[in-house]
C-alpha cells in the first residue's frame, strides 16, 4: 500500500492530505485564527463544581467554560493512561470553587459544548509520551510483541532518573526504535517539562503554559512511519522546518521529504480540492451506481445505503450484498475523510443471508482498522442497523469549513410558498381585527407575491371582501420564501 502526505501552506491556513494509493483518506485543516486547542496546557480557575454530574467547569480564558470530569481530575498511572483505564473519585474531594489548577485540553469545543479538559497532563514526542508526577512506565497496547514490550520497558527504566519528575509511555512508533533514539526523546521531554513547570509558577488563570507544535511538525511527529513513502510540501520555509525536525528526531526514517515548487497548486494535481468539495455533500456516489446519504446532526451521524442505478446481474440478494460491500468500504473512508465522530448509525440495505451480513461487517471492520482514531462496532441489530462509535477530539470537516445556513437555520428545508400564503392569510385576519386601518400592506418575496396574485387570487378577493379592506403587495427582494410582514397602513 502506497501512502503519501501532501501539505499545502498559506500564511493563514495549513492543510494536510493523507493519500493512499491515489485516493484521499484524511484531511487536516489548521487556521491561524482558529488553531485547535487539543494538547494545550492552561492555568485554569474552577468556577463551578457539580457533584450531581461528578464534574467541574473551569475558566481557561475561552468564550465558554471548559468541562472537567472527575475521571480526568484524579491521578492515575502511566500504564492506566496507556490502557485507557478510568479511575473515578468524588469531585468534591478533588476540587473546590476558586481553585487554580493546570489542565490540558483533550477535546476542542464542539458545537455548543465547551472544551473537554484533563488534569492528567501528557506531553508527546516522536517515540514517547511524558506523564508528569507518575514515576512508572507504560507501553502502547498496539505494540503486541511481548519481547518488544519488555525491551522498551527495560530501556526506558534504565535511562529514567529522579530528576525527570514523571514517567513515560512508549508510543506505537517506538516499536523497533534504538536505545539512543529513546534516550534522546527522554532528554527532550524532561527539559520541556522543566520549562512548562517554570511557566506554571508565574502564569495567571487563563494563560497558556504549553502549546503543541504547528500542524506541519505534528504530522511529522505523529504520522510518519514505514508506510509513508513521501511527504510533499509546497512552502519552502515549512519544508526546511520539517526537514530539520526529521533530521533531529527521526534520522533513520526512510520517508522522502520533498519541496514542491510547481506553479500548479499541489492539491489540484492529486484532485484533492474536488474530493474535499465532495466530502461536504450529503450524497456519495458508489462506482457500481449505488449511493450513500450521510447526515450529520448534533446527536449522531447516519449513513443510509441505496442501490440507486445498480441493478445487478444475478438476483436481488446478490445485488444487495455487492452494494453493501462497496458501501462498507466507502463509509469507512468517508468517516476518516469527514472526521465524523460520536455515535454513527449505518443503515445497510436489508440482507436475509447471515453469511452476507458477516462478510459486510468484516469488510467494514477491516477498513476501520486502518483508521488512526479509535472505533467500536456492534453486530447488525434486529432492525438491520449497524451501530458504531468513533472517538471525537476535533471538529468535523463540515464544521471547520461551513456554518449553519442563515436562511433555513440548519433545518435543510424551507416552508413552501403555498405555506407562506396561508400564514399570510391568517396574519391578515389578525391584523384587521386588531387595528382600525384603511388598508393592509403585505411585504413578501417574489415567489409568494406571484402565488398570491395568481393561483390564490380568488381566495385573496374573498378575504378582502370578508375584512372590508383592500390589501396591497410589495415585493422585498431580500426576503426569503418564509419571511413576510403584514403592515397596517
Amino acid at each position: 500500500m502506497s501512502e503519501e502526505i501532501l501539505i499545502n501552506v498559506t500564511p493563514r491556513e495549513t492543510r494536510v492530505a493523507l493519500v493512499e494509493n491515489g485516493a484521499l483518506q484524511e484531511v487536516y485543516i489548521e487556521r491561524a485564527l482558529r488553531r485547535g486547542l487539543v494538547g494545550k496546557i492552561y492555568r485554569g480557575k474552577v468556577c463551578r463544581v457539580l457533584p450531581g454530574m461528578q464534574a467541574a467547569f473551569v475558566d481557561i480564558g475561552l468564550e465558554r467554560a471548559a468541562f472537567l470530569h472527575a475521571s480526568d481530575a484524579s491521578p492515575r498511572t502511566a500504564d492506566a493512561i496507556a490502557d485507557n483505564g478510568d479511575a473515578v473519585a468524588d469531585i468534591t474531594r478533588l476540587l473546590h470553587e476558586g481553585q487554580v489548577i493546570s489542565v490540558q485540553v483533550i477535546k476542542d469545543p464542539l458545537g455548543t459544548k465547551g472544551a473537554r479538559l484533563t488534569m492528567q497532563i501528557t506531553i508527546p514526542s516522536r517515540y514517547l509520551v511524558f506523564v508528569p508526577n507518575v514515576a512508572n512506565v507504560g507501553i502502547s497496547q498496539k505494540i503486541e510483541d511481548e519481547q518488544e514490550r519488555v525491551r522498551l520497558r527495560d530501556i526506558i527504566q534504565l535511562f529514567m532518573t529522579d530528576q525527570d519528575g514523571g514517567g513515560y509511555i512508549a508510543r506505537t512508533a517506538a516499536e523497533g526504535a534504538s536505545g539512543d533514539a529513546l534516550r534522546a526523546d527522554m532528554l527532550f521531554l524532561s527539559k520541556l517539562w522543566q520549562s512548562v513547570s517554570e511557566a506554571e509558577k508565574v502564569a495567571k488563570p487563563g494563560a497558556v503554559v504549553y502549546d503543541d507544535l504547528p500542524l506541519t511538525i505534528r504530522v511529522m511527529r505523529d504520522m510518519l512511519g514505514d508506510q509513508i513513502e513521501k511527504v510533499r510540501i509546497d512552502s519552502r520555509e515549512s519544508f526546511q522546518r520539517a526537514q530539520e525536525f526529521c533530521n533531529q528526531f527521526m534520522p533513520d526514517l526512510d520517508t522522502e521529504i520533498e519541496y514542491y515548487p510547481g506553479e500548479r497548486p499541489i492539491f489540484d494535481i492529486y484532485g484533492i480540492e474536488d474530493e474535499i468539495q465532495k466530502a461536504l455533500d450529503r450524497k456519495v456516489q458508489l462506482k457500481s451506481g449505488g449511493y450513500l446519504v450521510i447526515d450529520q446532526t448534533e446527536a449522531m451521524t447516519t449513513a443510509d445505503v441505496n442501490t440507486g442505478g445498480y441493478v445487478g446481474h444475478r438476483n436481488l440478494e446478490e445485488t444487495i450484498f455487492k452494494t453493501n460491500l462497496e458501501a462498507a468500504q466507502a463509509i469507512a473512508r468517508q468517516l476518516r475523510l469527514r472526521n465524523l465522530g460520536g455515535i454513527i448509525i449505518i443503515d445497510f440495505i436489508d440482507m436475509s443471508d447471515e453469511e452476507h451480513k458477516r462478510q459486510v461487517l468484516r469488510a467494514l471492520q477491516k477498513c476501520l482498522d486502518k483508521d488512526h482514531v479509535k472505533t467500536q462496532i456492534t453486530e447488525v441489530s434486529s432492525l438491520g442497523l449497524v451501530e458504531m462509535t468513533r472517538k471525537r477530539t476535533r471538529e468535523s470537516l463540515e464544521h471547520v469549513m461551513c456554518e449553519t445556513c442563515p436562511t433555513c437555520s440548519g433545518r435543510a428545508s424551507l416552508k413552501t410558498a403555498e405555506t407562506a400564503c396561508y400564514e399570510i392569510f391568517r396574519e391578515i385576519l389578525r391584523e384587521s381585527r386588531q387595528f382600525d386601518t384603511e388598508q393592509l400592506l403585505v411585504l413578501a418575496s417574489q415567489e409568494v407575491v406571484d402565488l398570491l396574485l395568481d393561483e390564490e387570487s380568488t381566495s385573496l378577493a374573498e378575504l378582502e371582501a370578508f375584512i372590508g379592506k383592500p390589501i396591497r403587495f410589495q415585493v422585498e427582494s431580500l426576503y426569503t420564501q418564509e419571511q413576510y410582514d403584514v403592515v397596517p397602513v
